[in-house]
């Protein structure tokens, strides 16, 4: 079994659960590699034993059963664009707060490597959204696509801006708000949920276009097909608005258009038995939340 394992370098409290994951490991003499920044942080801690280590740029390949994710949802975020489109399966380990993506808990952290062992997992695909705009080929390079959702924003103003919006070159609408999200059916319980999206199972063939603040009353997420081809100009008083891609942001000139399409490669995600999707709804967003229940 060979193994990455990634967390970001303020998560000093996932250290001893990093130590209990690693042992885990040992018992089934895996072949380990840890982030390198990752690396340096635990070594900070104590650790003097070598791992082979890997960052974006090199050390990962297809030949990886396994990356563990240590941090939230954001660590998740950071960690697809270490295995972008290398097909290596994701699962994450929850040391922040909500944990929605990152299921595991904590302190359950040798079930990531004892259920795995027996098998007790299925690999969902997640579909992501890229982004094809040429002038913000600078800002994300390669890194051009996003799980959740990438949306554009109001820059350096209080106004509104207005996002005209087409749908495989069809005229859709002109919002007229704070900006849109166009949203994967991950990023269903993130930033669109919290914008009045609607929730959406992580297998299904759809995207979300989510008005934010929207000044038209009639406005509402709109779900589409995960094949249209949807593409935005957005203006506004300002001369420049955001474009961001998960967590990542850039600037663009208004007036610029901006293409969104679906990514022509998927996330693979490990869901355990012990921990669905549907556990997760219920669990974390207290789903169906009744005491008749």
């Amino acid at each position: 079994m060979k193994v990455a394992i990634y967390g970001q370098t303020y998560q000093d409290g996932a250290i001893e659960f990093l130590v209990e994951l690693l042992d885990e490991l040992k018992k089934e003499t895996a072949q380990i590699f840890l982030e390198e920044e990752f690396y340096k942080l635990f070594g900070t801690k104590g650790n003097k034993e070598a791992f082979s280590t890997f960052s974006t740029d090199s050390g990962l390949d297809g030949s990886f059963d396994m990356f563990v994710s240590f941090g939230g949802d954001g660590t998740i975020l950071r960690a697809i664009t270490y295995v972008k489109d290398l097909g290596i399966p994701i699962v994450g380990v929850n040391t922040g707060r909500l944990g929605f993506l990152s299921t595991f808990k904590k302190e359950d952290v040798r079930k990531v490597v004892k259920e795995f062992v027996l098998g007790a997992y299925t690999i969902v695909e997640r579909s992501l959204v890229q982004l094809n705009t040429p002038s913000l080929d600078m800002e994300f390079g390669d890194l051009n696509f996003a799980l959740n959702e990438i949306a554009v924003s109001r820059k350096d103003t209080t106004s509104m801006i207005r996002v005209e919006t087409y749908l495989n070159d069809e005229y859709l609408t002109s919002y007229w708000a704070d900006g849109l999200i166009i949203s994967t059916p991950t990023g269903s319980t993130g930033y669109s949920l919290s914008c009045g999206g609607p929730v959406i199972v992580p297998t299904a063939k759809s995207l979300v276009l989510t008005p934010i603040a929207p000044h038209n009353l009639n406005a509402r997420p709109l779900v589409i097909s995960d094949e249209t081809v949807i593409r935005l100009k957005v203006s506004g008083r300002e001369e420049n608005h955001l474009v961001s891609l998960d967590s990542r942001i850039a600037s663009l000139e208004n007036g610029q258009e901006i293409t969104i399409k679906k990514a022509p490669f998927t996330i693979r995600m490990i869901e355990y038995t012990s921990e669905s999707f549907l556990k997760t709804l219920r669990n974390k967003l207290l789903w169906g939340e009744d005491k008749r229940n």
